[in-house]
């Protein structure tokens, strides 16, 4: 899907195909870093080492080996011996800009079908032998490439690529029409649950449409249209296949805990039979032009009705890619944009930024605005258009450019913290530009940066531009618009391309060895739980921190508890937690909103506070050498907010626009619904964090004073610190905590609550709803570490914990109901529910309940001896992921203090795991899952309502406000109407659901596709 840049991972940087590309050429013979050319000598299994990168000092350097193996495919090794781990990365060329006119989302549906099995992995087990390795795995399909990756414990490399190399060679005679039946249901549920269904998701297909020329790959979205997904058929995707996934059209990067050598003997092994694909020819297109301004709209279901201006702009590492990010910036992003200023701030607008997005062969420059309900898009576009006149008038401050460099270095910086970051940046490099050391480039572009290179690319690609300009309306309000339609799509001068899969053959390699054995795993690593230290002030602020110095940057979490909870003792005011926190993110008595936020910028740091359900939360992140003046910045945040009348009344505005736009919603409504039934009408958890309309109207300034004043204390406080930092500097920075003032914060007690005497399905209409959502469950249990929770965790996994779970591939993998369904566990220190959810097809509504309970009355009767075994080594072997990052381990460390653990915990939890056995499970299921006693919460459209009576339930008709439209309809009869078929399982019943959930719409396009 359309990407917008992630900075410096890689996931968006491209093949340069603007005549600028020798200008680059030779910045990066400049700037590229310690660099050994190597003699093409190849090893005895035929792979080359071409180049070799090493780090000197403290540079920004990912270090790495490259080789080059005979049948084309190129090998990336990064070592890295920081954690117990391995990823691996197989990226392929090929994205959604490489299909035609008609066979649109060939591209984002092979990447579905590439985890359905090869001739030596089964169906289904790719998944599966992943998790019960300990590792997380997923792919994601955009506009250019592909790729597939896994993070596994380091002694499970081998099995990693043994998997990519078998899906990579061995894939076709493995695709059957069922699989491609499922996997064609699969998508469609994608595209519903996370565009037909979601307010605006129609937005980036219309822009591509009306800004790229007919026929153009940019044209339509990485997920394609459902008319074409249902013209496709097994050939087509296998043709797509043979053409495009030959190793010569791949990257393969591995980084970690590895050695080198013997990574590429093992690819060598693995890879090296492959035969070579047809010859891939990087793209090269020309920019769009727009002859004039290009008015296009629809109607949505929305209540803030958005405009977008969109001016074609790059593509990805352009020499004016950096100064065109920072214009977005200045304009539309912050609180010192012009955008914020004259929109947000002065309550013109609920949204205002821009950001430029950049791919492979164009780019987007993009402008958006959500006005207030009601509100017309036409003096929207006025507002729009005077700030870039302003921006004219006052050009780039030095503070402004300092503040875009000192924030994008830091984002940098922290983009090397996790093994995957440093391998996706290292494959994006390799893939589009041939050069996987790129990052010195990028620093080096983003350091000469100078107000005039800003202001030039203003006046190159905005400045009396024409743009495509999109009015999102609401429903029956067409009179919204910016301005009226003026475009319509033509087909004039289009030439279709040649075919690229004519006399395509499947040879498959011939091995020397076994490749049906999976490769046994080495000795799993030893993970060691981070090394603390603990400290409480004389204020009875409790400290954890530990020691991380593989990168010079400090995470902290400090959490104050009460949250959403403290809002029990008056109900009246619930929101007032949130609308606090919110506070404390504008300015402090020292400094204004814009002028802490600049503060923040010019640090490239982070302060962000944020209310939950039973805790505030401030998370602090920020270079090491950088701390003191954060910490400064922490300090004015926290004890000195500012409390600004007009702030305040902003932020209430924007809040109540909130809770009334969350009936446009599905998934909103849902939760909200849920949420209610479980916890009844006196319980302060039936209300959502941001409060009702009438508590939110309720709450004043002063109120807010108070609950900062009343419920902000050390007291009720711990503090996680990670980083390269020790605990004595760490709290040498921080001792201003130590005047912070004790209080007799009241944490209340959660009120009894009713559990359902029986089960019932509660429905809410959404009329015309792509998908329904369904949630299933109960309240069930507190968290604890150790003892029933755990355990119920631990049981729940096989259920609907893992991908592989019995819930989500009954309705996923073979039903083809829904693009994802889960269930588990999520006590606190108060009881929390079991739930069981997803969304689903809106004509598979009564079959996905009746499947939900029957997994769940099923799994009561216990499970396999190879359930309990993948159990316990997907769970056991997982330790090696958890503590990777700063966040992961300030998390971590949060948690001991949360709960008051033992640090050894983990090892408790392992005995637990070890010992754990099939009758324990059983057990479990059976107490805490009461199929006969939870609540069934529908949100769907509802013409599906009869076929959801029909399930033997008790059905009780509310509103999106929780109120009963109807009496309950008692259970139907014994003989209850047969469930509405999956879409895969005939002709038929496929064409049907064409008619039932396959309108035409339109989605708007992400960074990827994620499977």
């Amino acid at each position: 899907m359309t990407q917008k840049r992630l900075w410096l991972l890689g996931l968006g940087l491209s093949l340069s195909l603007h005549p600028m590309l020798a200008q680059q050429k030779t910045t990066a013979a400049k700037t590229k870093p310690k660099t050994v050319i190597v003699p093409a000598k190849a090893t005895a299994g035929g792979a080359r080492l071409v180049e070799k990168v090493t780090r000197k000092g403290s540079e920004l350097v990912i270090p790495y080996e490259k080789y080059v193996l005979p049948n084309g495919l190129t090998v990336v090794v990064t070592e890295d011996h920081s954690d117990p781990l391995v990823h691996v990365d197989v990226t392929y060329h090929v994205g959604s800009a490489r299909e035609q006119i008609g066979k649109s989302g060939f591209a984002h549906f092979f990447e579905h079908m590439m985890f359905q099995g090869s001739d030596h992995v089964a169906d289904e087990q790719h998944f599966k032998l992943v998790t019960a390795a300990g590792g997380t795995l997923n792919g994601s399909t955009n506009r250019d490439r592909t790729n597939y990756y896994e993070t596994v414990p380091a002694n499970q490399l081998e099995t990693a690529l043994w998997l990519e190399a078998d899906r990579m060679g061995f894939l076709l005679d493995a695709v059957t029409q069922q699989k491609f039946e499922v996997q064609r249901s699969t998508v469609k549920n994608e595209r519903g649950q996370n565009y037909d269904n979601r307010p605006y998701g129609l937005a980036g297909e219309n822009v591509s449409k009306a800004l790229y020329p007919y026929g153009h790959p940019y044209s339509w979205m990485t997920i394609g249209y459902l008319e074409d997904l249902d013209r496709s058929n097994v050939d087509d995707l296998k043709n797509f296949f043979l053409r495009w996934y030959g190793p010569n059209n791949a990257t393969l990067t591995v980084g970690g805990d590895v050695k080198p050598a013997e990574v590429v003997k093992l690819v060598e092994k693995y890879f090296g039979p492959i035969n070579r694909g047809p010859a891939v020819q990087n793209m090269k297109l020309p920019a769009p032009k727009l002859a004039s301004d290009r008015y296009v709209s629809y109607q949505d279901n929305i209540r803030f009705p958005m405009l977008q201006l969109v001016f074609p702009s790059v593509p990805q590492n352009h020499p004016d890619e950096v100064a065109l990010d920072a214009l977005a910036e200045i304009i539309g992003s912050g609180r010192n944009s012009l955008l914020y200023k004259n929109l947000v701030k002065n309550q013109k607008a609920v949204l205002a930024q821009a950001y430029n997005q950049t791919t492979e062969l164009a780019g987007q420059f993009t402008i958006t605005a959500r006005s207030f309900p009601g509100k017309g898009l036409d003096s929207t576009e006025v507002l729009v258009r005077k700030s870039l006149a302003e921006f004219e008038r006052t050009g780039v401050s030095d503070d402004a450019l300092a503040r875009f460099k000192a924030s994008r270095e830091a984002d940098l910086v922290n983009s090397l913290s996790s093994v995957s970051g440093k391998v996706s940046q290292l494959a994006a490099n390799q893939t589009f530009t041939g050069n996987p050391n790129r990052l010195p480039i990028d620093v080096q572009q983003l350091r000469s940066l100078t107000k005039a290179d800003v202001q030039r690319v203003y006046n190159q690609y905005i400045k009396g531009k024409h743009a495509v300009i999109l009015s999102v309306v609401p429903k029956n309000a067409p009179t919204l618009v910016a301005h009226a339609d003026n475009y319509q799509v033509s087909k004039d001068g289009y030439q279709a391309p040649k075919d690229e899969y004519a006399g395509l053959t499947y040879v498959k390699a011939k091995d020397t060895f076994d490749r049906g054995t999976q490769p046994k795993a080495g000795t799993n690593p030893v993970v060691q739980v981070p090394a603390v230290w603990q400290d409480q002030f004389e204020n009875k602020l409790r400290v954890i921190g530990t020691r991380n110095a593989e990168i010079p940057t400090v995470t902290m979490l400090l959490t104050i508890r009460g949250g959403h909870r403290l809002e029990q003792n008056d109900r009246d005011k619930a929101g007032i937690a949130a609308l606090t926190a919110a506070m404390l993110n504008e300015g402090s008595q020292k400094y204004t909103s814009e002028q802490f936020s600049a503060a923040l910028d010019k640090l490239g740091s982070a302060i962000q506070v944020s209310a939950g359900n039973e805790n505030t939360t401030v998370y602090v992140q920020t270079l090491t050498k950088n701390l003191p003046a954060t910490m400064a910045l922490l300090q004015e945040r926290l004890l000195h907010p500012r409390f600004d009348q007009a702030d305040f009344d902003r932020l209430k505005k924007q809040t109540l626009e909130g809770i009334a736009n969350q009936v446009t919603q599905p998934v909103v409504i849902a939760d909200n619904t849920y949420s209610r039934l479980l916890y009844g009408g006196l319980d302060i958890m039936s209300t959502p964090v941001s409060g009702t309309s009438a508590s939110v109207r309720s709450i004043t300034l002063d109120d807010v004073k108070k609950f900062y004043q009343q419920n902000y204390a050390p007291n009720v406080s711990y503090l996680t610190v990670v980083g390269d930092v020790d605990q004595k500097t760490a709290e040498a920075q921080m001792g201003f905590l130590k005047g912070w003032l004790q209080q007799g914060v009241n944490l209340p007690a959660s009120p009894k609550t009713q559990q359902p005497d029986k089960t019932r399905i509660y429905f809410v209409n959404k009329d015309g709803a792509a998908q329904s959502e369904i949630r299933v469950g109960y309240l069930a249990l507190p968290y604890d570490a150790t003892g029933d929770y755990y355990r119920a965790y631990l049981a729940n996994y096989i259920l609907g914990g893992a991908f592989n779970s019995r819930i989500n591939l009954n309705l996923r993998e073979d039903k083809g109901y829904t693009y994802g369904a889960r269930s588990g566990y999520s006590g606190s220190r108060f009881v929390g529910p079991f739930t069981a959810s997803a969304g689903v097809r809106a004509d598979a509504t009564a079959a996905s309940v009746k499947e939900f309970m029957k997994e769940i009355e099923n799994y009561r009767n216990g499970i396999t001896d190879e359930e309990l075994q993948f159990l316990q080594a997907s769970v056991g072997q997982s330790d090696a992921l958890r503590y990777e990052t700063g966040q992961q381990k300030a998390a971590f460390l949060a948690r001991l203090l949360e709960y008051d653990l033992d640090k050894n915990y983990v090892q408790q939890q392992s005995t637990i795991l070890k010992n754990l056995t099939k009758e324990d499970v059983k057990t479990s299921a059976q107490k805490y899952l009461p199929a006969d006693h939870m609540y069934i919460v529908v949100v769907g459209d509802k013409k599906y309502l009869p076929e959801v009576q029909q399930l033997g339930y008790e059905v009780v008709e509310l509103d999106a406000d929780g109120n009963r439209l109807t009496p309950a309809v008692a259970a139907a009869p014994a003989a209850a109407a047969e469930p509405a078929p999956a879409p895969v399982e005939t002709k038929k019943s496929k064409r049907k659901a064409k008619t039932e959930d396959g309108k035409k719409i339109k989605v708007k396009e992400k960074a990827g596709e994620a499977k």
